[in-house]
């Protein structure tokens, strides 16, 4: 990955937009995708080519685990204990 670091809190109404480049209506050499998340004034961006997508998976997993961690929470805190 090219480095850059960036944080952003995510909200209820957050956006996310999978973009194609290069699908069956184009003919690009090096087809990609771009992952957009965010509502226009700060976005991320991942931008993944052919070979990566292990990665996405992998952020996908760790994705569904810190949604799971935030379950766990909001249950946790809704009982009283802090």
């Amino acid at each position: 990955m090219n480095s850059k670091t960036a944080s952003a809190h995510l909200t209820n109404d957050t956006e996310t937009v999978l973009r194609v480049f290069g699908d069956t209506e184009h003919s690009w050499k090096d087809p990609f995708i771009s992952l957009r998340v965010g509502r226009g004034d700060t976005d991320v961006v991942f931008l993944a080519g052919l070979g990566t997508a292990d990665v996405l998976c992998d952020l996908a997993s760790v994705a569904n685990e810190a949604a799971d961690t935030l379950d766990r929470l909001a249950v946790r805190n809704a009982d009283g204990a802090r």
